[in-house]
């Protein structure tokens, strides 16, 4: 348990525990920490704390701070039932206003706990654990996965799934269930997916499963690979870096893929090719740096594809009117496939009978499951929180599928396809050697002198616009830097008041030569004021270099492929910059790389 418990350590957590049942007694043990899993671990040596049933949790608090009673698992009152709980419980306050009503104690601030003394509650008013189970999904609303062992059932470990991830290993005559694939790694290449709105009874070689109804369900499983060499950090200091120079051989095995793929690329995507030469908008919806990514792809559909192209943030698409109109896919896009709100937008807009494509890393993810057909990055797996050949990989696989669509719709032809896939190459050779060419000057200078800067602006026009946002997340989560990031066309605005001689500005500059010379009106205003300018620039870009105060030059590449050109690099200096600082830079505090609740 604590090995595969392990595996799931790259996606943040606060606090962990482990409960088990007494191999004679069938008490539970259990143990608890704020700390660390290494410390989970000890204590469970210390105090012989194992069993052949058995759960675990790593927590990042949602409801109640970091805290023994809030770390999990929890428990019913007599601790007669031990349960580990991923999601959230929407009407957990009037829950537990009826348990306490009826003298019920709790010893926590979760949601978490309601589940337990509701199931307790229902233990006492049903003959068998399927009816109290049928009658505990019954109360409970919101997006949740949980595994319980209870005392009175020994044989049994309980398993309920509602809109969050969920999977059982299939191991000879053991079974292990996990919220996360990467944990059932070593273990088993079996597996069986929980479906949606469904609950398990396990024993060690049966399954019972159920809808929340009470009905049978057949139990389909599936074989798996996995690598497990991925988790090294080879010889790198931290994942991050190992992962930001992985970049280029992720970019080249994207492309790869994708000119596997393209021969059937509208079965893949699940589109008839007649919906794809009538296709007149497109919307994207995404989180975080899956945003980001989403919101340089709308130039690359609209100036390569012609195709007006709306981005959403998924966790604002569910509260705004949805006013469909014809001939329209949904693209949503996700590292993992398991963000909450993502896939949350994703049921609405299925509900809808509109076509959605999902575009992430993980092939067996919800996301993919659900959507009507999908496209993959190829970047194999990222550890470290911040999104680094994800992100890369993403755009070069947007930046393939516009001009995919356009050689379809009849805009371009193939050879302007295998032109922009050498483009793409080009880009990806650019990454990488614009950190070689600046890594000694970075590592030795520029991270130690920005590291101290208190307040920071990022900047960027057109396409160097998001670019600039998804820097702004970079340095925000990985060093805990305050930092915000603007159009540079709105200085005057109001931003421009923020400038004086304590101010660092990073400008992204663009290779269009009228965009271009907006930047250098722009950085003449931040100068005039005492602001000191970092400026990620281009070649002949003479005027702009004299004008900062430091700057690195980009090689020239196609206007829409700038962002994978500079990716690295400001990921490389972004991440020097948190290692200056002594920050946690795989595993930022308060934050989890699979956000799985909303």
């Amino acid at each position: 348990m604590l090995e595969a418990l392990q595996r799931l350590e790259y996606r943040g957590y606060d606090c962990a525990g482990f409960a088990c049942l007494h191999p004679e007694s069938n008490r539970i043990l259990y143990a608890k920490v704020t700390e660390k899993l290494l410390d989970l671990q000890q204590q469970c040596e210390q105090n012989s704390i194992d069993g052949k049933v058995g759960i675990g949790h790593l927590r990042l608090a949602t409801h109640g701070m970091v805290t023994h009673e809030n770390t999990h698992p929890q428990f019913d009152c007599q601790k007669s039932i031990a349960l580990v709980h991923n999601g959230i419980i929407e009407n957990y306050h009037r829950l537990k206003g009826q348990l306490e009503e009826a003298g019920h104690t709790f010893l926590s601030s979760t949601d978490s706990e309601v589940i337990a003394h509701f199931f307790e509650a229902s233990l006492r008013s049903h003959k068998t654990c399927k009816d109290a189970l049928i009658d505990l999904v019954t109360q409970l609303e919101g997006a949740y996965a949980f595994a319980a062992v209870l005392q009175e059932y020994p044989e049994y470990m309980v398993l309920v799934r509602r809109c969050s991830p969920l999977y059982i290993g299939i191991g000879d005559d053991e079974l292990m269930t996990s919220s996360g694939l990467r944990a059932l790694s070593g273990f088993s290449n079996k597996i069986a997916i929980l479906p949606d709105e469904s609950f398990a009874l396990i024993q060690n070689d049966f399954i019972e499963l159920y809808d929340f109804s009470g009905k049978s369900l057949p139990l389909h499983t599936q074989e798996m690979t996995f690598n497990n060499c991925v988790h090294e950090k080879c010889d790198y200091e931290h994942y991050m870096l190992k992962e930001i120079y992985e970049q280029k051989n992720a970019i080249y095995a994207t492309l790869e893929f994708l000119n596997l793929i393209s021969p059937n690329i509208w079965e893949h995507v699940g589109i008839p090719v007649k919906k794809v030469q009538q296709l007149e908008r497109i919307h994207l919806i995404g989180s975080g740096s899956s945003w980001h990514a989403a919101c340089i792809a709308q130039f690359f559909f609209e100036h390569v594809a012609q195709l007006p192209t709306q981005v959403s943030l998924s966790s604002e698409f569910r509260f705004m009117p949805l006013l469909p109109t014809d001939n329209t896919i949904y693209g949503l896009l996700s590292q993992s496939g398991e963000t909450a709100d993502t896939l949350e937008a994703l049921r609405l807009i299925n509900n809808m009978d509109f076509p959605t494509i999902a575009l992430t890393n993980e092939p067996s993810s919800t996301l993919v499951r659900e959507a009507n057909g999908f496209l993959l990055t190829q970047a194999g797996h990222e550890q470290a929180a911040a999104s680094t050949k994800s992100f890369s990989t993403q755009l070069v696989v947007l930046y393939w599928f516009a001009h995919r669509l356009a050689l379809e719709k009849d805009i371009i032809d193939e050879s302007h396809l295998q032109t922009a896939e050498k483009d793409l190459l080009i880009a990806a050779e650019v990454l990488e050697n614009s950190i070689e060419n600046y890594k000694f000057v970075i590592e030795q200078t520029f991270a130690k002198k920005y590291s101290h800067y208190q307040n920071i602006i990022f900047l960027g026009r057109h396409i160097s616009y998001p670019f600039a946002m998804e820097a702004t997340l970079k340095l925000k989560k990985i060093s805990y830097m305050f930092a915000e990031c603007y159009p540079a066309g709105e200085l005057k605005h109001g931003p421009l008041t923020l400038i004086d001689a304590t101010r660092l500005v990073f400008l992204f500059s663009h290779p269009d030569p009228s965009i271009y010379r907006k930047f250098l009106t722009n950085a003449q205003e931040i100068k005039a004021r005492g602001g000191h300018i970092v400026a990620f620039l281009f070649e002949d870009q003479h005027e702009l270099k004299v004008l900062a105060d430091h700057s690195f030059v980009i090689p020239t590449v196609k206007p829409l492929l700038t962002p994978i050109a500079m990716a690295g690099l400001m990921q490389f200096f972004i991440y020097q910059i948190a290692k200056e600082l002594n920050c946690p830079i795989d595993k930022p505090r308060n934050i989890g790389k699979t956000v799985i609740v909303e």
